[in-house]
């Protein structure tokens, strides 16, 4: 009986120390230590009590319990890829990732059972119907129309889910390996045309620009030419003028020593004398000379000596 007593007891024991774990981890539970950007969304027997933000807080043990935990950063979700087809039948496959960010703990605790998985399935529909409204060569060009108008989708389902979609970014657009090697084709041709036209507008451009050169050249070869001309005939003239200048002195100044006394004489003297040496210079010349009869009058020598070759 004694056993059985011990027995009792030690049962007690191990009860009331159970008890006494289960309380002390509560109460440890009940103490809330939130970490930055980060909100618990507490419940009381079940119903919605408070949003809990970053810092200390202590919960009632056995009546509020932390419900969810809600990370407040942007995050990332990659979009698996999908078949799509364009607005001229052509299977494209698309895949993409979304950044969004937890705005209201409470709307993407209750509002939804999943919002990760709910705004990957509706950018995926958001983007098969984008796509099919374009046709496949504008769905390269026009990525920042799809993921507009996927972010717009997104805004409007996120105000009830308690997030906001900061953007969507296409990663790949692949089309079928027969279509992506026709526009490989379609990428060389365009290429070897526009290099047969940049050749030719090259070559264009060359031979204006020569023939401007050769047009420029012949311009400034005539107008030094002209300018050469103008030069040389302005010389000219200014040496006439001079000369002429040198002349009209000389013969003033002849005239002047004539009016002297004894002028006349002096020009008549020096006439003579180159006259004279004349005279020396042909006698010394294959020439023959005829002189009058009377060499001692030397005037009538003067005006009536003639000189032939012979």
């Amino acid at each position: 009986m004694l056993d059985n007593i011990n027995q009792i007891d030690l049962f007690v024991l191990v009860v009331w120390g159970v008890i006494f774990l289960v309380l002390a981890y509560k109460f440890v539970q009940a103490i809330c230590l939130v970490p930055t950007k980060s909100a618990y969304v507490v419940e009381r027997l079940g119903n919605y009590r408070c949003t809990l933000e970053a810092g200390f807080h202590a919960l009632i043990p056995f009546v509020d319990r932390v419900a969810y935990v809600q990370d407040l950063k942007e995050e990332t979700i990659d979009v698996p890829p999908q078949e799509c087809f364009s607005k001229d039948e052509v299977n494209v496959e698309v895949d993409g990732v979304i950044y969004i960010q937890v705005v209201d703990p409470v709307k993407a605790s209750y509002g939804i059972t999943d919002y990760r998985f709910a705004a990957m399935q509706l950018a995926q529909t958001t983007t098969r119907s984008v796509i099919g409204t374009l046709e496949l060569d504008r769905t390269f060009e026009e990525r920042d129309l799809i993921s507009a108008k996927v972010v717009e989708v997104l805004d409007k389902a996120g105000e009830v889910w308690g997030i906001r979609v900061h953007r969507y970014e296409i990663k790949n657009i692949t089309p079928p390996l027969t279509v992506k090697n026709a526009m490989e084709l379609q990428v060389n041709a365009e290429r070897e045309r526009r290099a047969i036209l940049a050749k030719s507008l090259g070559d264009k451009q060359s031979r204006i620009n020569r023939s401007e050169g050769l047009k420029r050249e012949m311009i400034n070869i005539s107008e030094g030419e002209m300018q050469r001309r103008i030069n040389a005939a302005e010389g000219k003239s200014e040496e006439i003028t001079a000369i002429a200048q040198a002349t009209g002195d000389s013969i003033a100044k002849i005239a002047v020593a004539i009016s002297q006394p004894g002028g006349e004489q002096a020009i008549e003297m020096q006439l003579k004398e180159q006259y004279l040496l004349q005279m020396e210079g042909l006698s010394k010349a294959d020439t023959k000379v005829i002189l009058p009869a009377n060499l001692l009058d030397f005037d009538q020598w003067l005006s009536s000596l003639g000189m032939t070759k012979t």
